[in-house]
């Protein structure tokens, strides 16, 4: 099968024919359909955070139909549709019986070496292993992924828009219901309209909140927060984002940073207002430190990290399909761009510059 290989942080991506072993037990073979551009990805191919030894197969937010089921998987059969994650679980580690699965440390111990949940790999290139990015590796033709990472969903549900709910969603839209658990009524500032930042915009239109303030530099993305459930955008780049965030409301009860970038955590801290919280979801570079103004903790102001949205896979992505199928979540408008495999790199020289809000790898 095709697969862009990458061979190591800075290189381009080289589409090769590599070979992809049969799936071993709780394990699914899945013919690949789309999968999002992401800024994990981007942060993997840069090194920003070293996320997988190489050479390796990147991708992670995909979806597929089911080609083969490996032993001892129930629940799903060939044909299946399927949303693959970031979040497989092996049901017995500690995080997984205390019904943390997103924090399951197998999973977890299986991304360290670029492997699946024993460890190993099922992708080789003319004899060379090549690694799994995330138990995904879904810049490829087909993948084989953990059965517990993969979701089945209603087959009239598009997939490359059911990609998008794999990761950029999730985060997003977790991040507001389930992380900070917004109430309706509330005030909620977003900083980074990309592809996880729109989302939170969406979570917060759909979760009540009755004040959404997008900030970004970028007017395309800001005209796009406002489709899809900003009451008010900001453009950083020629306005004070903190001095208008407190003119229009005070001070909101949240604020979400979906950049990872310290400069952009101060803004947002300083639009927290009494009693709020600061929820970090963009990725920070390994060993990135940040300066706060620890003033406002005296007024019970809060921060709170965020990993993946605290999602929970079986109940969120249904919930979110069903969202979409019923006109509530919006995914044709974050879609910026189609590309095949060849188009990878320029597609990623795009993400890297802040262009658009969700570049898709899709297959034929």
């Amino acid at each position: 099968m095709k697969a862009a290989v990458l061979d190591g942080i800075g290189s381009k991506f080289e589409v090769r024919e590599v070979e992809l072993d049969k799936p071993k037990s709780g394990e699914l073979l899945v013919k690949v359909a789309a999968s999002g551009l992401c800024a994990s990805d981007l942060n993997a191919v840069d090194g920003k955070r070293k996320l997988v030894p190489f050479p390796a197969v990147i991708g992670h937010e995909a979806a597929g139909v089911v080609v083969e089921v490996g032993p001892d998987v129930t629940g799903v059969v060939a044909g299946d549709h399927v949303i693959m994650s970031i979040v497989p679980n092996c049901g017995t580690c500690d995080y997984c019986k205390s019904g943390r699965p997103n924090y399951c440390s197998t999973a977890g111990n299986a991304m360290s070496v670029g492997g699946l949940f024993d460890g190993t790999s099922r992708l080789s290139h003319n004899g060379e292993k090549l690694n799994h990015f995330l138990t995904v590796a879904s810049f490829a033709e087909y993948v084989v992924v953990p059965a517990s990472g993969a979701v089945v969903i209603p087959k009239e549900m598009p997939l490359d828009r059911a990609a998008l709910i794999s990761c950029a969603v999730l985060t997003g839209y977790g991040a507001v219901i389930n992380t900070a658990k917004v109430k309706p009524g509330s005030t909620v500032a977003i900083f980074g309209c990309g592809g996880v930042g729109l989302n939170i915009v969406q979570g917060a239109r759909m979760a009540g909140a009755t004040t959404i303030i997008a900030v970004d530099v970028t007017q395309e993305k800001l005209d796009l927060a406002k489709k899809v459930g900003a009451t008010h955008v900001i453009n950083g780049a020629t306005s004070d984002p903190v001095a208008m965030v407190r003119e229009i409301c005070g001070g909101v009860d949240y604020a979400f940073e979906a950049l990872g970038r310290e400069s952009t955590i101060q803004q947002a801290w300083g639009t927290v207002g009494v009693d709020g919280t600061l929820i970090l979801v963009g990725l920070m570079k390994n060993g990135a430190t940040i300066t706060l103004d620890a003033g406002p903790f005296v007024n019970e102001q809060s921060i709170k990290g965020c990993y993946f949205g605290s999602a929970n896979l079986r109940k969120d992505v249904p919930a979110l399909v069903k969202s979409y199928l019923n006109g509530e979540l919006f995914l044709d408008e974050l879609i910026s761009e189609r590309v095949g495999l060849e188009g990878l790199n320029s597609a990623f020289d795009r993400l890297r510059a802040g262009e658009g809000a969700r570049n898709v790898l899709v297959f034929d």
